[in-house]
């Protein structure tokens, strides 16, 4: 009794503590989506869905009929509240038996996921529904899982969604997560740059190719302009090599396993080419921060690697970079390898705390994963659809007032549609972040700016990784 009654004490003071820190505001608030905050593993780069880490609700929205049924969802994009209000207007449109109404409420990223994590073990106060970032979602598949298994509600779309995004959000075949976006990474290539030194990014297909365009730049543009930069602040490029060899740094038990040939061809590779002086370390670690895209801007890198979320980056950040860039597979070691990893998410959750979980299944697959939801998620978000059907939809791919398809030399779609079953996965799971602070804090900065042994550095690392909790 005595120990039910603490920990119910314990749940008090902390949730108190929380609601506490949300009234504080700091500098953190004004940060852009993708500033270091949220990613493909939650710490070190940008990512399509990263949000502010404290402060107060940036928005509170209700729509939807007063006679609806009234529920409560959570985000931490104020964009994926507009998304899933004009879904929601979509549904009632053509549900008038089953009308809905949503208070929206977003939240910082960080206030968000810690709010959801104490609600769960408080066993109240959780909204009906909620995103959960990719990077964050392991934290909540512990123990009994406190949401809603939607497969019963996906099988109606299952055929047309790409499976590992399915899988992603997933614990012992019950998926409990509803997927926003593939998150397929590709090369992005100044054509600009590249034709004025002779370069022909179709023609680049395997890395030796990429080195081999990479010298012409280098030499043409007497040593001013690079063909790309690398890393020491995300892992993008890891999670590339990682996805041609078929490596994963964690096991199928989740434990770390970062000695990875696929990371020493990647890291080796890097590190000569700034030997030779034809890349440059990113500025500020990566490219989804300012200072990398001033470095877009000013012409100095001619490619880089990115999941196809970063086109509205561009479109945010670069408008006048119009009509200069094309999207392509990534070059690979070897031919025949895939061209492609996802990476990034939201999956979206209905808590078990609902009194309105079905329901609250029901629309958020139909937001989510029918085809007019991707529909939307296209054209709002800018995002590539985990429903394949729009892909090959001429009123969508062709559709050349579309500002993305619009901004690019090439159509977006046809590179999607090139490495549509070359997409590779790898694992989130709760020792990653531990991996990704391991290379971002210590082992790409040691390699890339101390020229240290990448052997020995990668050793280390997983000596230490051994020791965490996973």
């Amino acid at each position: 009794m005595k120990k039910k009654l603490l920990s119910m004490l314990l749940c008090i003071v902390m949730l108190a503590s929380l609601f506490a820190a949300c009234g504080k505001k700091d500098d953190a608030d004004n940060k852009e989506p993708g500033t270091q905050q949220g990613n493909d593993e939650g710490t070190d780069e940008g990512n399509d869905d990263a949000g502010d880490e404290e402060g107060e609700a940036t928005a509170i929205t209700t729509v939807g009929p007063d006679s609806g049924t009234k529920m409560e969802m959570w985000t931490f994009v104020e964009l994926h509240s507009q998304f899933y209000a004009e879904m929601l207007n979509l549904w009632n449109e053509q549900n008038p038996d089953k009308q809905i109404q949503i208070t929206f409420t977003t939240y910082p990223y960080g206030d968000m996921h810690n709010k959801l994590l104490m609600s769960n073990q408080a066993g109240t106060g959780a909204p009906d529904l909620c995103d959960i970032e990719i990077s964050q979602f392991p934290n909540f598949m512990q123990g009994e899982v406190q949401f809603r298994e939607l497969n019963e509600f996906v099988d109606k779309y299952r055929d047309d969604i790409v499976p590992a995004r399915l899988e992603i959000y997933s614990k012992d075949g019950k998926e409990y997560g509803a997927p926003t976006h593939v998150g397929a990474t590709v090369m992005f290539y100044n054509t600009e740059i590249l034709e004025k030194y002779g370069v022909d990014y179709t023609t680049i297909k395997t890395w030796d190719d990429y080195t081999d365009a990479a010298r012409k730049v280098a030499e043409g543009s007497n040593g001013e302009v690079y063909m790309t930069s690398v890393d020491t602040g995300g892992t993008d490029w890891l999670w590339v090599a990682m996805a041609e060899y078929g490596e994963d740094y964690t096991t199928d038990e989740g434990a770390p396993n970062i000695e990875l040939q696929s990371i020493k061809n990647m890291l080796n590779m890097q590190k000569g080419w700034l030997d030779e002086g034809l890349a440059i370390v990113s500025p500020g670690g990566h490219v989804d921060l300012e200072e990398g895209f001033a470095n877009l801007g000013d012409g100095k890198i001619a490619s880089f690697p990115k999941a196809m979320w970063f086109m509205s980056r561009f479109l945010n950040y670069l408008p006048e970079m119009a009509g200069k860039w094309a999207i392509a597979p990534c070059p690979v070691f070897e031919e025949g390898q895939p061209r492609s990893v996802g990476i990034g998410g939201t999956g979206t959750v209905v808590s078990l705390q609902s009194k309105n979980a079905d329901l609250a299944a029901e629309f958020i697959t139909f937001a989510k994963l029918s085809y007019e939801g991707n529909v939307k998620i296209w054209e709002v978000l800018g995002f590539d659809t985990c429903n394949t059907e729009i892909w090959s939809d001429p009123e969508i791919t062709s559709d050349t007032s579309n500002q993305y398809i619009a901004y690019f030399v090439n159509n977006p779609f046809d590179a999607l549609n090139e490495i549509k079953d070359e997409i590779g996965v790898i694992k989130v799971g709760k020792i990653n972040p531990a991996i990704s602070e391991q290379f971002n804090l210590t082992i790409l900065n040691n390699v890339f700016e101390n020229g240290a042994d990448i052997d020995e550095e990668l050793k280390m690392a997983q000596e230490q990784l051994e020791l965490e909790d996973y």
